[in-house]
């Protein structure tokens, strides 16, 4: 339950007393009780006025392109936030068996849902995609760090250790450069 008078993290959702500013984990500024309260009101009333249904004359966007396994995951992950999808599978991609016979099942599907739902619904797949891979807790401070083998020093994109550049190879991490 939350308690309109106290703080929360709107990332990680732990709860703070009310003088307290920022998340301690996230590192993030917090909302009030009341703010959680009308988000969650809000969340309520755009999942409710949903319909999951797909008719003819809906406008279809494909938000991804993958094999049927995890396209399946993804509809149903939209389908329980009630987000109508439709899978359709890409007769260009149909292969041939061993024997060279031509196999009618495509190899990839596209992901399809209504124009107006697809930035919530990327959203939705962004959100698994961090929580299952855990890149919430990876630090992206360094990630567009360039290695360059003409500077004197460089800053590893994946951990943000410094090392010189003759060193093909981070020394903290392992990451390659060669």
């Amino acid at each position: 339950m939350v308690e309109p008078d106290l703080k929360y993290c709107p990332k990680c959702d732990d709860e703070y007393r009310a003088e307290i500013e920022k998340c301690a984990v996230c590192c993030i500024d917090l909302i009030t009780g009341r703010q959680k309260i009308e988000m969650q009101e809000e969340r309520r009333k755009k999942f409710e006025s949903r319909v999951s249904d797909i008719s003819p004359d809906d406008d279809l966007v494909r938000i991804r392109r993958g094999p049927l396994a995890e396209m399946r995951y993804l509809e149903n992950l939209l389908d329980a936030e009630r987000i109508g999808t439709l899978l359709v599978g890409d007769k260009e991609t149909c292969g041939k068996d061993r024997f060279g016979n031509t196999l009618s099942t495509p190899t990839a599907y596209d992901l399809m849902v209504k124009r107006e739902e697809g930035m919530e619904a990327l959203h939705i797949i962004e959100e698994e995609h961090r929580r299952t891979t855990g890149l919430d807790e990876f630090d992206h401070a360094n990630a567009d760090s360039v290695y360059n083998p003409a500077a004197a020093e460089a800053c590893c994109p994946a951990c943000g250790h410094s090392f010189p550049t003759s060193e093909t190879a981070c020394p903290d991490c392992g990451l390659g450069f060669g």
